[in-house]
């Protein structure tokens, strides 16, 4: 029997808001095994999502390495899919359609276009909507696509958090990837401050931090949680998430986690994109948006976390 393949590289964020999507798949294929193709971070994290039989990695090398294209073609050759499913939607996976995977059905944006549609007006639509439209033209029932369930990732972190605090917690996220630094609020540190001076020992405050962002959590004045002298893994930083009592973060991949947690928190947007487009709000995880994020002060940020959380 013939398998079927769902293309999402990542980021963190994208691959959590796809998550419904990969379960309504899997459902649909209920006697086909489903593989996902991803980038290397998130290998180990996704192949225990019980809606996955297997991870692929792609090292998503440049395409003009011709050996690396030989090895990738001839290793997805290997899984007999008679269909591609691609979520990330990006000029390497439109690629891989004419040149790695040609000759097979496919299912893109491109595809889901209706009559004199540009992709460009369909992707002003919300993240979600789009991922929605895409499987229901392929007739694929989308039960799951709005309705994210990570409770598959969840763990006991008792002993883990118990090291920091023993008072409910405040996480934040202050970091964003060197591409997207217009995501980063400035003034973390500051609010940090005025966080404990707010609510004194009712909470503590915790910042999770990846890779390379040790040494900028560490000037925040917030506890700052690793597992051991690593930062924690997805499903950690997951199960972190759902315990808090609330979470301000920047656009990144916690801050959709915390959405589809249904976590009280905030996140803060500038003019990059808008929240509406991105699928993260929703009753209890809002979005605070301005122009501009350095003229966003600590005074307003202060001032929606308190109409939220007293």
């Amino acid at each position: 029997m013939s398998n079927i393949l769902i293309i999402k590289h990542g980021s963190l964020g994208d691959l959590i808001q796809a998550n419904g999507a990969i379960k309504d798949i899997k459902e649909f294929y209920g006697n086909r095994k489903v593989f996902l193709l991803t980038s290397a971070p998130y290998s180990i994290f996704m192949s225990e999502c019980p809606y996955i039989d297997g991870v692929i990695i792609d090292k998503r090398l440049p395409r003009w390495n011709l050996f690396f294209l030989y090895k990738l073609k001839k290793l997805l050759s290997k899984y007999n899919f008679s269909k591609i499913f691609d979520l990330q939607n990006s000029r390497r996976t439109r690629f891989y359609r004419n040149f790695v995977l040609k000759d097979l059905e496919w299912s893109s944006s491109s595809d889901t276009l209706e009559s004199g549609q540009s992709k460009k007006d369909f992707d002003k639509h919300p993240v979600l909507d789009r991922m929605e439209l895409q499987l229901n033209k392929n007739n694929i029932p989308t039960k799951y696509i709005k309705n994210i369930d990570l409770t598959w990732a969840l763990e006991d972190l008792s002993k883990l958090t118990q090291q920091y605090t023993n008072r409910d917690y405040i996480l934040i996220f202050p970091f964003c990837s060197k591409k997207h630094q217009n995501k980063k609020w400035p003034f973390f540190k500051d609010l940090t401050a005025s966080i404990r001076r707010e609510y004194k020992n009712n909470y503590s405050v915790l910042v999770a931090p990846g890779p390379g962002e040790f040494k900028e959590a560490s000037d925040l004045n917030a506890k700052v949680i690793m597992n051991g002298r690593e930062p924690v893994n997805i499903k950690m930083l997951i199960s972190l998430i759902s315990g808090a009592k609330f979470i301000i973060a920047n656009d990144t991949g916690p801050a959709h986690i915390a959405s589809h947690l249904k976590k009280n928190g905030l996140v803060l947007f500038g003019s990059h994109t808008s929240a509406r487009k991105v699928s993260i709000e929703n009753s209890n995880f809002k979005a605070l948006s301005v122009k501009n994020l350095a003229d966003l002060d600590v005074n307003t940020v202060m001032e929606e976390i308190k109409s939220k959380l007293n």
